[in-house]
């Protein structure tokens, strides 16, 4: 099972387009450093460190819902990058 992938988002995004750019721009900002040097090489979250975003955001049951997930990634855009 994808825990790094909320049920029900690809389904969200599909009807809901422009939530896309944000998501993809948020996944990107969570990736793990130096992602490209272990399997799996994709750009995904560190599993330790997306286990403690997402008991933070959506508690112990660690469920989200794809329309928040969009509006935290909008919300995430708008925020400066410091570095």
């Amino acid at each position: 099972m994808r825990t790094w992938w909320p049920k029900g988002l690809t389904r969200y995004l599909l009807r809901h387009p422009s939530g896309i750019l944000p998501v993809m721009l948020a996944g990107w900002r969570l990736r793990r450093s130096a992602w490209w040097r272990r399997t799996p090489f994709l750009p995904l979250p560190d599993p330790a460190y997306w286990a403690f975003r997402l008991s933070t955001v959506a508690g112990r049951e660690g469920v989200l819902e794809p329309r928040a997930v969009v509006e935290a990634a909008r919300w995430a855009q708008r925020q400066p990058v410091k570095g």
